[in-house]
């Protein structure tokens, strides 16, 4: 894969993973990237990057990307001739394909906004791989599940109900 489809795939997810449904553009990556980790990048100069026209990252801009994407800045080179990825066994491929799976099942479930937002939490978190391994031990767990859900997300209590505040009856 070359350096700029690593790029515009590395947008893809991106997108996805802050709930666009879509791939960020090169703009609003641009924005991201000053807001959130505080480094400055031209929209032109990504274009060149994606477009082939400028083969390769200086330092600082790999560094960047690297640390916005929270990728090795060893991932933002073009893999070398006859590299396939799909034979790669390195546990981050296991978990960028884990993550994306996740996403792509945040978006079928959509309409489920606390399905979704787990699914997402769950794609973001640095090692979901491990995270998934939990939860199969909390499952396998007799009685832990429900004694979670106790003390992690209670119940309202039956006799509690909401205030009205007159504008429910039209008053």
């Amino acid at each position: 894969m070359k350096l700029g489809e690593k790029i515009r795939y590395l947008r893809e997810v991106e997108g996805n993973l802050r709930g666009m449904e879509r791939a960020m553009t090169q703009q609003e990556l641009v924005k991201a990237i000053k807001a959130e980790v505080g480094g400055t990048l031209s929209q032109s100069y990504l274009s060149q990057i994606e477009s082939g026209a400028r083969p390769h990252l200086t330092n600082a801009t790999r560094q960047l990307l690297a640390r916005f994407f929270k990728v090795h800045p060893g991932y933002l080179v073009d893999d070398p001739e006859g590299y396939h990825a799909e034979l790669m066994s390195d546990a981050r491929t296991l978990e960028d394909k884990l993550d994306l799976w996740l996403v792509g099942g945040a978006e079928r479930f959509r309409k489920d906004a606390a399905l979704r937002q787990a699914l997402l939490t769950l794609a973001r978190h640095e090692n979901t791989r491990d995270c998934l391994l939990l939860m199969e031990a909390v499952i396998e767990a007799p009685g832990l599940v429900e004694r979670l859900l106790e003390v992690l997300r209670p119940a309202k209590p039956e006799g509690v109900r909401k205030k009205r505040t007159g504008k429910e009856s039209g008053v």
